[in-house]
């Protein structure tokens, strides 16, 4: 058996696996146990993400992600929420089709922050403290490549990274230093779904999700 550890990219998941699915109500430790395969004891899985906010279009979404994340923690002993933030600052930025005299448009920009650094220094830390024999990267930022690298030149270890977006755009830098690949089959999501409501818990999956 190989001891697995496995780093979950929370962002880069959603937006690329389960965004416009009815699927987000995921058991995390069943789809990697189905895309592993029994060889490996999955140890920890660590899920890094933000907490949102509330949107004038959508009130509830911080609610629903709250739910999720303690539904997680209380049906997966495993797993482990590292938490980053987010920034929200005006910027400006130039406009795709200018117009005289209007060349840019001040916008509200948010964006996560820290969960990628978050996400390497823990995968980083994890090899040095020889924790896992083998470290599973469910992400597809290409920021994440000298982190695979050094963890499968310098530690020995056996990476995998699992793409969440389409196969056609994997990343070619992680392809490169990872032991090996693989990409999420969208349509087997619905298999691997928590229960409606958590046994032992008053925890239930939101109406709208």
């Amino acid at each position: 058996m190989s001891r697995t550890y496995i780093y979950i990219d929370g962002f880069n998941f959603y937006y690329g696996a389960v965004i416009d699915t009815p699927y987000k109500w995921l058991d995390f430790m069943a789809m990697c146990k189905a895309l592993l395969g029994p060889y490996h004891d999955i140890l920890c899985i660590k899920y890094f993400t933000a907490r949102v906010r509330p949107t004038p279009d959508d009130q509830q979404k911080n609610i629903r992600q709250e739910t999720y994340l303690r539904a997680l923690e209380a049906y997966i002993p495993e797993i482990e929420i590292i938490y980053g933030h987010f920034s929200k600052r005006t910027k400006e930025f130039p406009l795709a089709s200018p117009k005289p005299p209007k060349y840019t448009e001040w916008v509200i920009h948010v964006e996560e922050k820290g969960s990628d650094v978050n996400l390497a220094v823990h995968f980083l830390n994890d090899a040095w403290l020889d924790n896992y024999d083998c470290g599973v990267i469910i992400s597809n930022d290409s920021d994440l490549a000298e982190a695979v690298r050094l963890v499968s030149s310098d530690n020995k270890k056996i990476v995998l990274v699992i793409n969440p977006h389409k196969p056609t755009e994997t990343s070619k830098k992680l392809s490169k230093y990872a032991t090996n690949t693989k990409t999420i089959d969208k349509s087997s999501l619905g298999t691997y779904q928590l229960p409606d409501t958590i046994p032992g818990t008053t925890i239930s999956k939101p109406k709208k999700w």
